[in-house]
């Protein structure tokens, strides 16, 4: 059984009152300090004086649209974001995951099912990705070096820049060098779950490659591995094992 999380600080931001207020309510009753933003700008001005530990928040918003709402949230720091979209509105989420959004729910979704997805990501943003008892403290590869403790990534000495789920997703293939990983597991061990849209780990390797690899185009690291999915490739002499 999972220890319960200790209480949050949740922004939601929807301009739909009954939405905002489903979402609110489900989240009260989970234990959690919730506020609410119905446009852009105002979520803006809330998240930068109450620093919430992760924000719920809708495309479609009047003001300042969701995509730009992340965007600015994201370079302020890695708060962790859930975006809600509407269910035909693939370029919109996929835009929003290339922005740095940790998870999304489709409308119409069922409250339970998002406050279960905050909950998951709330876990992982407050803990250190699993690491096995034999693997070292700071994990490395490729000029790479991750501390899962602090949660501090580098590559030949320059910090890099990662969400939440980029940090997860690297740690879990510096933890296993060489093996191939289909997109099915890496959804189930780095996001959580056992089902999704796939197009999620898709987007965050192609991230990830964006900021690791030397040529993202060609990638050398993280590649694809037909029919199954992506392996990491390093060395013996460069992964110190």
């Amino acid at each position: 059984m999972r220890t319960p999380l200790p209480p949050a600080r949740i922004l939601v931001v929807d301009d739909d009152p009954t939405v905002a207020e489903v979402v609110t309510g489900y989240l009260h009753r989970a234990g959690h300090t919730v506020d609410h933003a119905a446009d852009g700008p105002t979520a803006l001005e809330r998240a930068a004086l109450q620093r919430p530990d992760l924000v719920v928040l809708d495309l479609m918003l009047p003001g300042i649209d969701g995509l730009e709402v992340c965007r600015r949230l994201r370079a302020d720091r890695p708060v962790p974001v859930i975006m809600l979209t509407a269910r035909g509105d693939e370029d919109d989420r996929i835009a929003g995951l290339e922005l740095g959004a940790d998870d999304y729910v489709t409308k119409p979704f069922s409250p339970r099912e998002l406050v279960l997805r905050v909950e998951s990501v709330l876990r992982r943003s407050r803990t250190a990705p699993a690491v096995a008892e034999h693997e070292p403290v700071v994990l490395s590869g490729a000029g790479i070096r991750l501390d899962p403790q602090t949660r501090r990534a580098a590559k030949d000495g320059e910090t890099l820049v990662l969400t939440l789920r980029e940090f997860d997703l690297l740690a879990h293939f510096l933890t296993r060098p060489g093996r191939p990983h289909s997109r099915e597991e890496l959804m189930r061990e780095v996001w959580g779950w056992d089902f999704g849209d796939l197009s999620t780990v898709t987007v965050h390797v192609r991230r990830l490659r964006a900021k690791i690899e030397d040529d993202p185009a060609a990638p050398r690291l993280i590649r694809t591995v037909w029919g199954i999915g992506y392996r990491f490739d390093v060395s013996a002499e460069e992964s110190g094992r």
